[in-house]
């Protein structure tokens, strides 16, 4: 290698005082000299590192026309030799930056453990501190961890204009559930009024023997009860075509001014709060159980009201719940811990006070 420097550089040196044609011919001349010299070298010409640094600079120089020129190695060998003079780079991911471990194990571990909603997960999310995260996300984060919720179901018109009134207006309907008693297995009625702006519920003890009657005497508790609650009064009462909803139900609360409200025949959708109140309540809680007596079903529906109104985050007021708990949602600090009732069947989560 020393031998063929000492050939070369001369020859260079001639180069920088030649006019452009003679450069040319001269280039033309030296590759094809290049060519012979490399063809009596036996083996791989090797080059040492201060020399391959050599042949970088110069060749950075020339540019892409380096291409036509370089003969010692092929272009692409040179331009390896660039790429790691300049040191390993980073492949950049596409898209947005995954979210932290530790946001991804939550997700995944609420959802694994409770079989929510993307919608209820992404709630319970916002209500302990974590509001960077969108509904899609959670969505993603479940599906790579192989956990299919189920879809967030979608609002209509009617279900706007409830909002709209919602102040003073409540849905009313019946929840009934089979109960084991020493004469046999009977089924009990709960009546309960669900306020649409704050999803507050007002539930009477439960009975065996419904009737417009006993439902009038209930109507004259809720209404007491939702003016000592400091709502709205007097307000509308939406319900359905039950008999045990008659005219005692009407007539006790159009004595106090309030207005009951009949929805048309065969259309559950209308009184679509009251219906998903019961819905959520037997799916989360009832179900679960079989109860032995009323006392046992007003225990279970006292304990999940309490984890409704103060535990459970509804989206439809923006991931809160019903009776506001201290001044805020916490900052995203702190260990979260699941807190349960009734053995486990209630969850919510929240952070751990420091």
């Amino acid at each position: 290698m020393p031998t063929l420097r000492r050939l070369v550089e001369p020859l260079y040196l001639r180069l920088m005082q030649a006019t452009h044609a003679d450069l040319a011919r001269q280039v033309e001349y030296l590759r094809a000299e290049n060519r012979v010299l490399r063809s009596k070298v036996e083996g791989t010409v090797k080059i040492s590192p201060v020399e391959r640094r050599t042949l970088i600079e110069l060749g950075k120089r020339v540019g892409p026309a380096l291409r036509d020129l370089i003969s010692i190695v092929h272009y692409d060998t040179f331009r390896r030799w660039v790429r790691e003079l300049r040191g390993p780079r980073r492949a950049r991911r596409p898209g947005r930056p995954r979210k932290p471990e530790a946001v991804r194990a939550l997700v995944i571990r609420i959802g694994a453990e409770t079989g929510w909603g993307y919608t209820r997960i992404h709630g319970e999310l916002a209500k302990l501190g974590i509001t960077d995260i969108s509904l899609t996300t959670v969505r993603e984060i479940l599906r790579e961890a192989g956990l299919r919720p189920r879809s967030p179901a979608s609002s209509g018109c009617w279900d706007r204009f409830l909002r709209a009134h919602a102040e003073t207006l409540w849905a009313c309907d019946y929840l009934s559930k089979p109960v084991v008693t020493l004469r046999g297995i009977r089924t009990c009625y709960i009546l309960f009024f669900l306020h649409i702006r704050t999803r507050t519920v007002i539930a009477c003890p439960a009975t065996e023997r419904a009737g417009s009657a006993w439902s009038g005497r209930q109507a004259q508790v809720f209404m007491a009860e939702a003016e000592r609650r400091g709502f709205a009064a007097p307000g509308i009462v939406i319900h359905d075509n039950d008999t045990k909803l008659g005219g005692g139900f009407d007539g006790a609360l159009r004595a106090r001014g309030w207005r009951p409200k009949r929805i048309r025949v065969r259309a559950p959708r209308l009184n679509a709060y009251a219906e998903r109140w019961v819905g959520s309540v037997k799916r989360e809680c009832l179900d679960h159980f079989v109860c032995f007596g009323r006392k046992h079903l007003d225990h279970l529906v006292a304990e999940y009201l309490e984890h409704y109104h103060a535990e459970r985050p509804h989206q439809g007021i923006g991931s809160r719940t019903p009776i506001p708990q201290g001044t805020g949602p916490p900052g995203p600090g702190g260990a979260v811990v699941c807190r349960e009732r009734l053995r486990g069947v209630l969850r919510h989560y929240e952070r751990a006070a420091a």
